[in-house]
């Protein structure tokens, strides 16, 4: 346990960080997750459905300092080829 009054804020203040950085990163996965179970189950409607609300919880997460733009960046991209991919083999 800290000693210090400034250190016990901190833990008190890293502690709130780690849960609001977990729940966004929770948040992340699991959206990725969803667009690739639609792509598993072959419903290019939905995939880009999905594709679209996980692209936008990647880039709040950004914002809000959780994840870094380039990571980011690097699973939009992968999520989006991705779909793409099903939607030409369906064609």
């Amino acid at each position: 346990m800290p000693n210090k009054q400034s250190a016990k804020r901190r833990v008190r203040t890293s502690e709130k960080n780690r849960l609001y950085n977990r729940y966004w990163k929770s948040r992340c996965k699991t959206a990725a997750k969803r667009v690739i179970e639609s792509i598993a189950a072959g419903d290019t409607d939905l995939a880009a459905k999905r594709l679209d609300m996980a692209q936008s919880v990647l880039d709040k997460a950004v914002v809000k300092g959780v994840v870094h733009k380039n990571t980011a960046a690097r699973r939009k991209s992968s999520l989006a080829a991705k779909v793409k991919g099903l939607a030409t083999a369906k064609a």
